[in-house]
């Protein structure tokens, strides 16, 4: 295999730029050999400060990929790329360009037009703090209000999937299930369309637990890690899963996006339009 060359993505936006470091990542992990060196540049307002980045750019080695709404910011960089050999990719131009042909609307050249203070935003606030709040079955009334009801036995991921969900404007309320604990009455109340049963396998359960103690600096041979005590923790959930009567996920080997766009999808909600405030 050849060696690899120096890789150096630079990602530009004239807002916080998390679409175009998003992507850049998505690309790079296709190619788990090369450890490029990423740079991301937020806040690109002015020609000035467009031109002092892209000065920067090595040409044989970086790659440019921006999202530039301000008007003649990403004409100036292509161009300026084009000129001295820079590989580019420019995000946002292409898209605006075919609505505009379709709608004949001019799009606004604003910057970060989507992270205003809107209804959406507060919403998303109140949803991070509902997840906090409600999280491991603090308070059962939680469970009542929840747009989602999570459930699972230790390190099921039911904590960041709360997070990640309230991220996206959803009301996550979670409860971790241990063998022979009482089950809130609230629980039972609950249309079961909205409760999503979280499950493992033993195997990857037990090495995460093991991770997790040896993390702390404690014994990881355990019950907390033992095979049997996760096989009987698993075999009591499934138990409550099948008598509640919903959906179950296998979290195992999947990661917190995928499990929360499996969720999202069960549950008829809409994943795409509920992220937009993270565009641009």
């Amino acid at each position: 295999m050849p060696e690899s060359k120096p890789l150096t993505v630079f990602v530009l936006s004239d807002s916080v730029g998390q679409t175009a470091l998003q992507l850049a990542q998505a690309a790079l992990a296709q190619f788990p050999d090369v450890e490029p060196d990423l740079i991301r540049f937020p806040f690109v307002h002015t020609q000035e400060k467009l031109m002092d980045v892209l000065s920067k750019a090595i040409p044989e080695e970086t790659i440019v990929v921006h999202t530039l709404a301000t008007k003649g910011l990403s004409e100036i960089a292509e161009t300026y790329c084009q000129a001295k050999k820079i590989a580019s990719f420019d995000m946002m131009s292409p898209m605006t360009k075919m609505i505009t042909a379709k709608t004949n609307r001019i799009p606004t050249g604003e910057a970060g037009a989507l992270h205003h203070l809107n209804d959406r935003y507060f919403d998303r606030i109140s949803a991070m703090e509902f997840a906090v709040m409600y999280d491991d079955g603090k308070d059962p009334h939680g469970f009542l209000e929840a747009d989602i009801v999570l459930l699972g036995v230790s390190r099921t991921s039911k904590t960041p999937l709360s997070l990640f969900l309230a991220n996206r404007n959803i009301k996550v309320a979670n409860l971790p299930i241990v063998p022979q604990a009482h089950i809130p009455d609230e629980i039972w109340r609950i249309d079961p369309k909205k409760i999503i049963g979280l499950m493992n396998t033993p195997e990857v359960l037990n090495n995460i637990r093991r991770e997790r103690m040896i993390a702390y600096g404690l014994n990881p041979d355990t019950t907390y890690s033992d095979m049997d005590e996760i096989k009987a923790e698993l075999a009591f959930a499934q138990e409550l899963y099948d008598k509640i009567g919903c959906q179950v996920i296998n979290v195992a080997n999947r990661s917190i996006e995928e499990t929360a766009t499996i969720i999202l999808e069960r549950m008829g909600l809409d994943f795409a339009g509920s992220a937009n405030d993270h565009v641009n």
